[in-house]
């Protein structure tokens, strides 16, 4: 059977709870040690480390949400994911990769709408249980420009 189907409804879930303003809920993606990486697309054709976001575990992830709902001051705002079908690469005996294109959307409090990020995702996706969680999500954003709202995760 091909992993398609339960990669897409990875990426249709993950998107959904996003959008959905459940940001509680986004680091049960991911598996305890992940990774979790905004870069542009440059950066990752270089081969460079660093993202503007950079997580490695789950509780990294846990405590950016923390971060984000109770320290950080940003104008309120929305997401409106559109996330395109996978493309599978290698699949191991623990984990699959896939390549995901998106298209990010930001709805702002007075209702102004911008394309935010385009961009694809590079992801390692391993079963939990019975669940297939994110082992590895390396967000390439088209664009090297970021803006400094960035806070919703991408």
């Amino acid at each position: 059977m091909s992993a398609l189907l339960p990669v897409a409804g990875l990426n249709a879930a993950y998107a959904a709870t996003i959008d959905a303003g459940g940001l509680e809920a986004w680091p049960d993606f991911f598996v305890e040690d992940c990774l979790y990486k905004i870069t542009s697309a440059e950066n990752h054709r270089r081969g460079y480390s660093a993202g503007i976001i950079y997580a490695d575990s789950r509780a990294m992830l846990r405590d950016r949400v923390t971060a984000l709902r109770t320290a950080n001051i940003y104008e309120r705002q929305s997401y409106r994911h559109i996330v395109g079908l996978p493309v599978l690469g290698e699949t191991g005996a623990d984990s699959i990769a896939a390549e995901t294109p998106f298209l990010v959307v930001r709805i702002m409090r007075d209702g102004r709408t911008d394309l935010f990020a385009t961009g694809a995702y590079i992801d390692r996706i391993c079963e939990e249980g019975d669940n297939p969680r994110f082992a590895e999500r390396i967000v390439v954003c088209d664009s090297g420009h970021f803006d400094t709202l960035l806070a919703i995760p991408l």
